[in-house]
């Protein structure tokens, strides 16, 4: 039951979509004469037969129809994929970098925006959904005047990773020892990790560090989740969890263990809950910025974007079957009820 709603990713072979492509990297002239811009999409896991349907490049599609721009006529994308193999982000990101894009979209932060970077110090690059601290990490000069050629949409995560500790905690005060399932090979999570410390010892709470790297790791991590009798299990903003919901939710339903993800769509999977941003809408608002640019705007002078609202769902069906009872402070302020 909806409460309200707000308006606010890639297995072994690099794969390549494109409308066409520049050849020997000049400009593609549309209808009329006009000028075709061209897109470059760095993915690290979604597979060319399914990143269209994917509901964060859906949106971004649906946001550039929506500011005018129509494939074959005056927008080409080069979707690209390491489709599991992250080591090979560098060949992907530097082959549409050779293409000459005019823009560079890796979709999330850590490897894919390092590769990015490490491509190109002049073509405009714009974030999807970066989940790393980009002032901190050196990437940025602030949020308001990035400075460089990169630019996009933050997720908040640092903050929100404790947030979602002190939601687990209303829901279950006694709780002592909560494990963090996180993929390393993506990010340090170095914010993440100072704010949800922090926040573990104000609420009394040891944390169990879990590292999972690939969808193979989960059912030894969540064995060892269980072993060591934790509570609840919180995940990180890593794309591995995002694009396995069916998995972790299955996993922590077996395993009786509460679990709150950033993504609604692993609450819609089945996990306990899930609070944070609208992350397909974002990919919509990616859209506005390659407008911007493609229209003569500047990456240094575009400022990072922050979600200022988020979505707290609660899978009610789970917490019957995990016998957990839902505080009605946390009922109250849902945004949706999953029955």
């Amino acid at each position: 039951m909806r409460r309200r709603e707000f308006i606010s990713l890639f297995a072994s072979t690099m794969v390549t979509w494109s409308l066409p492509a520049r050849a020997q990297n000049a400009p593609a002239d549309g209808p009329q004469g006009r000028k075709i811009s061209l897109v470059g999409i760095v993915s690290p896991s979604i597979p060319l037969s399914a990143w269209r349907n994917s509901p964060p490049m859906k949106s971004f599609l649906a946001g550039l129809h929506d500011l005018g721009y129509d494939e074959g006529k005056n927008i080409a994308i080069e979707f690209r994929s390491a489709e599991g193999n992250w080591e090979r982000l560098p060949d992907i990101a530097a082959q549409l970098v050779s293409l000459n894009v005019d823009v560079l979209i890796p979709n999330v932060c850590g490897a894919p925006l390092k590769a990015a970077m490490q491509a190109t110090s002049t073509i405009p690059i714009v974030v999807g959904a970066c989940n790393d601290d980009l002032v901190e990490a050196g990437i940025i000069s602030s949020l308001a005047h990035p400075g460089g050629n990169v630019t996009g949409l933050s997720k908040l995560t640092p903050e929100l990773t404790a947030k979602r500790l002190e939601l687990l905690k209303e829901l279950l005060p006694n709780a002592s020892r909560v494990a963090v399932i996180w993929d390393p090979g993506y990010s340090a999570f170095l914010s993440d990790w100072q704010e949800l410390r922090a926040r573990a010892r104000a609420l009394n709470v040891s944390l169990q560090s879990v590292e999972v790297r690939s969808v193979a790791d989960l059912d030894r991590a969540f064995a060892a989740i269980a072993r060591e009798r934790t509570d609840a299990v919180i995940t990180f903003s890593d794309t591995m969890t995002y694009n396995s919901p069916t998995r972790v939710a299955g996993l922590a339903t077996e395993a009786r263990l509460p679990l709150i993800s950033p993504f609604r769509e692993l609450a819609e999977a089945g996990c306990l809950m899930s609070y944070g941003p609208n992350v397909p809408d974002m990919y919509r608002q990616a859209a506005r910025y390659v407008d911007k640019i493609l229209k003569g705007a500047k990456p240094a002078d575009l400022p990072v974007e922050q979600p200022t609202k988020f979505e707290l769902l609660v899978n009610l069906k789970t917490a019957k079957a995990l016998g957990v009872s839902i505080p009605q402070s946390i009922l109250l302020r849902a945004d949706e009820l999953i029955e």
